[in-house]
């Protein structure tokens, strides 16, 4: 009797094992949701580095995360390719949207997903939208209003369709619809390009720079000689090499000055140089320049 008591506890513990790793584990491995990707160009998809597909590209995909790559195809190889993680929810689709071109700040796009909300909304009729950008601080609008500053939450968002629109400063702004399920939260993630058209701002500490830079630039102007030029010496002595021929009226920026009566010049000697344009130092007697 005491055998066939412990023959029919290990049966039911066998049982519920089963049943454990049947609905908890097994079952999971057949939970699957959407993955749709888009790009611009059209770009070979490879899935934890398995070529998949091109784009555009729309599958069932078990949960969990993958490493998502895009590489341009064809006359597209100077583009920039794309890499980055991405996570399959139950049942719901993850959008994958890039703008790709010759380098990473010039390109754009988006990424979205669709959870469960970690607590139901209040009223039934509502769902979340969690905002993040690249770079980071990028001013959010939903239907044309603006809600602050990514990272960002907006709560209590109504069920249906939506304008989501981020914008910062510098860069092109980004703008998708969405749709939003009651008990849900739509994450997205915008990745802005930066636009290189955009007036650049100096920082004032650099404009303070540039014009104490300016202020502090002395020049000196050749005078009349008896020749119509007036030699460069390589170091402040006579009898030094001679580094080229400058012509009398022309200025240059004075570097440097020695007791001896010798100005160091910043002077753009075309015969030297090997590039047009370039610069070189050398050194004139202080009797033929007048500093200004």
């Amino acid at each position: 009797m005491k055998k066939k008591l412990i023959l029919l506890t290990f049966l039911i513990f066998s049982f519920l094992v089963f049943i454990i790793v049947r609905f908890f584990f097994l079952n999971n491995q057949n939970i699957y949701g959407q993955l749709k990707i888009v790009s611009s160009p059209t770009a070979n998809v490879f899935i934890n580095n398995l070529n998949v597909g091109q784009t555009p590209f729309h599958e069932k995909y078990k949960i969990g995360e993958y490493i998502l790559k895009l590489i341009p195809q064809g006359t597209a190889t100077e583009t920039a390719s794309w890499q980055g993680k991405i996570k399959i929810y139950k049942n719901t689709l993850t959008y994958v949207n890039r703008e790709l071109s010759s380098s990473d700040i010039t390109s754009a796009g988006e990424i979205f997903t669709t959870t469960k909300m970690d607590k139901p909304p209040k009223d039934g009729n509502l769902g979340e939208i969690y905002v993040e950008t690249e770079p980071q601080g990028a001013i959010v609008y939903l239907d044309s209003n603006e809600k602050g500053i990514a990272p960002l939450i907006l709560e209590d968002v109504p069920k249906g369709e939506h304008e989501l629109s981020v914008f910062m400063p510098g860069f092109f702004r980004r703008t998708q619809k969405i749709n939003v399920d009651p008990g849900y939260q739509v994450y997205s993630h915008f990745k802005l390009a930066i636009d290189q058209s955009y007036p650049k701002i100096t920082p004032p500490e650099e404009e303070k720079e540039a014009s104490d830079s300016a202020v502090k630039k002395t020049l000196v102007t050749i005078k009349e000689t008896g020749t119509g030029w007036l030699r460069v010496r390589e170091e402040p002595s006579l009898f030094a090499s001679e580094s080229a021929k400058i012509k009398v009226g022309e200025k240059f920026e004075l570097l440097e000055e020695n007791e001896n009566g010798w100005y160091k010049i910043k002077f753009n000697d075309k015969k030297e140089s090997l590039v047009e344009g370039s610069f070189n130092e050398g050194w004139i007697s202080s009797q033929y320049a007048t500093k200004e």
